[in-house]
């Protein structure tokens, strides 16, 4: 590996550095660096898509001809890592990273201009209705039906732990239209509007305090056969193809060292306050074995990447990132509150401010505990790569 960027790719980091130096908003900053939950609010997100948007920026990794960059790894790599160390807002994923994809590869071409420029500039913002209460990491085991009734399916169940359904005004989902067979082998992917009648969204408190999630209820939901994504019975292939993005799809480790140096923030403010923890040599060294394992996890980022045509999906070594990042992620937030020290036993979520940074790291802390469980949990990665890569 070349670690050392060519003059091209000098002058297109500052391409992006100029950008936002002049486009990203620093309200939108504190924003995202206030946010402890998965995804930032819509009036945090939704502005700075809409800047990358009007830059040709928003979709990196999809095809020229539906706004994609054809940007090679490298590009990719200093682009989403500037965006990140400058403090931008996270792109909402449900719909560039996730639905977008699928539709690329498996819709038809009235479903691809339908949905696809709706992605771009703004006009749907999506959940995802993959988990239920009795089928999260086991996800073939989902019982939400669609019962076909002429040109519709009528849905009934409900989805658990979706993630900004309160938000979202469209949801892709993994729908039973058939118990023969196997498990697979009767799932459908669809799409449908959040304010059809029969759609229930119920909010989920959560330890960290943020409203995230959700669980959302579809009772005799009618829907358009035509809003399914690829043939009956066949929506396994697009989930498979969807969690392969949503687990691999993005680069963590920008937003890693983000969250990183959002700790070493915090610690000169508890410096500033007359506590000065660099004094504890385990804490030191244990800052110092992060810093080295997420240094170790940017290289093999890169090397991934640089192994993938543009556009390409990740395939199973998505699960090695995901599983990476979840738990680099963990460990983070873990310093963060060994940082605190004491303080971080006594938490009150109302001592949030503008000002300070501290209250901020147990609701991190706690939410984190989540990361190795959604996108499909740590010993579901672990098999999967037995399976499809050491066994290879």
């Amino acid at each position: 590996m070349h670690l050392e960027l060519n003059s091209e790719e000098q002058a297109f980091r500052a391409e992006v550095r100029a950008f936002l130096d002049e486009h990203l908003d620093p309200a939108l900053c504190h924003g995202q660096r206030h946010t402890t939950g998965v995804y930032p609010e819509p009036d945090i997100s939704g502005p700075w898509q809409q800047a990358l948007k009007q830059r040709g920026w928003l979709v990196p990794m999809w095809p020229k001809e539906w706004g994609g960059t054809g940007w090679n790894a490298v590009q990719r790599f200093i682009f989403e890592s500037e965006c990140a160390l400058a403090g931008a807002p996270l792109v909402h994923p449900m719909g560039v990273r996730l639905v977008g994809p699928v539709l690329l590869r498996f819709g038809t071409e009235e479903q691809k201009r339908h949905y696809l420029p709706r992605i771009l500039n703004g006009g749907d913002y999506w959940c995802q209705g993959f988990s239920e209460p009795g089928a999260g990491s086991d996800l073939a085991s989902l019982k939400t039906s669609a019962v076909s009734d002429g040109d519709d399916y009528i849905l009934n169940g409900s989805k658990m732990w979706t993630t900004h359904a309160h938000h979202a005004n469209m949801m892709f989902a993994l729908v039973r239209t058939s118990n023969e067979g196997k498990r697979q082998e009767g799932i459908s992917f669809v799409v449908f509007d959040m304010a059809a009648p029969g759609v229930e969204v119920h909010p989920i408190a959560t330890i960290g305090g943020d409203y995230d999630v959700n669980q959302v209820f579809l009772t005799n939901v009618r829907i358009p056969k035509a809003n399914r994504i690829g043939p009956e019975n066949a929506g396994w292939e697009c989930a498979k193809y969807l969690l392969e993005f949503e687990r691999g799809g993005g680069i963590f480790s920008g937003r890693l060292r983000s969250q990183l140096k959002r700790v070493g923030d915090a610690i000169e403010e508890l410096k500033g306050g007359g506590t000065d923890v660099r004094a504890d040599a385990r804490l030191v060294q244990r800052f110092g074995e992060v810093c080295a394992d997420l240094d170790c996890f940017e290289m093999m980022e890169l090397r991934i990447m640089g192994a993938l045509a543009p556009g390409q999906n990740p395939g199973p070594v998505s699960s090695i990132l995901k599983l990476r990042a979840s738990r680099m992620k963990q460990a983070i937030a873990e310093l963060g509150v060994e940082v605190l020290g004491p303080l971080a036993l006594r938490w009150d979520d109302a001592a949030r401010s503008d000002e300070s940074l501290l209250p901020l790291l147990v609701p991190d802390y706690l939410n984190s505990r989540a990361f190795t469980i959604f996108g499909g949990a740590s010993e579901v990665q672990l098999s999967i790569i037995a399976k499809s890569v050491v066994a290879a």
